[in-house]
C-alpha cells in the first residue's frame, strides 16, 4: 500500500483528487491539506510515498514548500497554468495535471506513477525540478522561504544582506540575523538578480546596494566593506564582476 497526501488551497480540486483515487486500491489517502504550510507539517509527519500538489498557493508555493522537505515523496502537479513550470514538469516530475482534469487524464498519471518502483523516485530528481522551476519563477525571484525549527519564514530579497557558503547549504545574512537554506551558492548565483546581487567570492554573494567602499587587501584581493561592517572577501574574478556591476 502506497501512502499519498493532496495539497491544495481549492477545496474543489481536493475533493475531484480524492474522487478520482477512489479506483486505485493500492493507494491509501492519509490527509488533505489547505496549503503550504499544511501540507510540509503532513509530509513530516506521515512520510507519504506520493503527493498531489498544486503550484499557485496562498503563503508559500508549492516550490517553495517542496524546498523545505529534507527526503521529498514522488510529486504529481495539480495547476491551472504556471507556463513557466511545464518545462520542470515534463523533465523531473512524475507528472503534472493542468486544471480541469479529466478522470482519464488522472487516471493516466496514476499508472506513469504506479508502474515506478518507489524507490525510482529520488531527492535528487525533486532538486533538480526546483532548479528548473527556480530559474523560470518569479515568487522565487523575489524571496527566500526557509525553515526556523518548526516556523517557515518568507525573506523578501531586499532584505538581504549577502550569503555565505555553509558546507551544504548557504547562509543567507538579514540584518535580522542569519537563516541556513538547503541550496547551493550557483542556485542562488542563478537565481538572483545580477542587477543586485554579485558573487565576489566562490563562498560569497553580496547586495550591492549593502557596498559602502572596496578596500584593497592583500595581493590581486580586495574586501568589501558593507553597511553592517561586514568585511567581505572579494577575489580576482569578483572584483572584475563588481567593476562591471557598478561601472567603475
Amino acid at each position: 500500500m502506497r501512502r499519498a497526501l493532496i495539497i491544495d488551497d481549492e477545496p474543489l480540486a481536493r475533493m475531484v483528487v480524492k474522487e478520482y483515487l477512489q479506483n486505485f486500491s493500492e493507494i491509501e489517502l492519509i490527509q488533505e491539506c489547505n496549503d503550504g504550510f499544511e501540507g510540509l507539517k503532513a509530509i513530516q509527519q506521515h512520510q507519504p510515498d506520493l503527493i498531489f500538489l498544486d503550484v499557485q498557493m496562498p503563503k508559500i508555493n508549492g516550490f517553495e514548500m517542496l524546498e523545505l522537505v529534507e527526503q521529498p515523496p514522488a510529486v504529481i502537479f495539480t495547476t491551472a497554468f504556471d507556463e513557466y513550470a511545464i518545462k520542470a514538469f515534463e523533465a523531473h516530475a512524475i507528472d503534472y495535471l493542468l486544471k480541469p482534469f479529466s478522470k482519464d487524464r488522472f487516471n493516466k498519471a496514476m499508472e506513469k506513477y504506479l508502474a515506478t518502483a518507489p524507490e525510482k523516485h529520488t531527492p535528487k530528481q525533486t532538486e533538480e525540478l526546483l532548479e528548473t522551476a527556480a530559474s523560470q519563477s518569479p515568487a522565487q525571484h523575489e524571496r527566500i522561504v526557509v525553515k526556523t525549527g518548526t516556523k517557515v519564514k518568507i525573506i523578501p530579497v531586499s532584505d538581504v544582506v549577502y550569503l555565505q557558503a555553509d558546507d551544504d547549504y548557504v547562509s543567507v545574512f538579514t540584518h535580522e540575523g542569519s537563516y541556513l537554506k538547503n541550496k547551493t551558492m550557483n542556485f542562488f548565483e542563478q537565481t538572483l538578480d545580477a542587477r543586485q546581487f554579485v558573487r565576489v567570492h566562490r563562498s560569497y554573494i553580496i547586495a550591492i546596494q549593502q557596498i559602502t567602499r572596496i578596500d584593497p587587501y592583500e595581493k590581486d584581493a580586495h574586501l568589501a566593506i558593507l553597511k553592517s561592517g561586514a568585511k567581505i572577501p572579494v577575489s580576482k574574478t569578483g572584483y572584475v564582476k563588481l567593476k562591471q556591476v557598478l561601472g567603475i
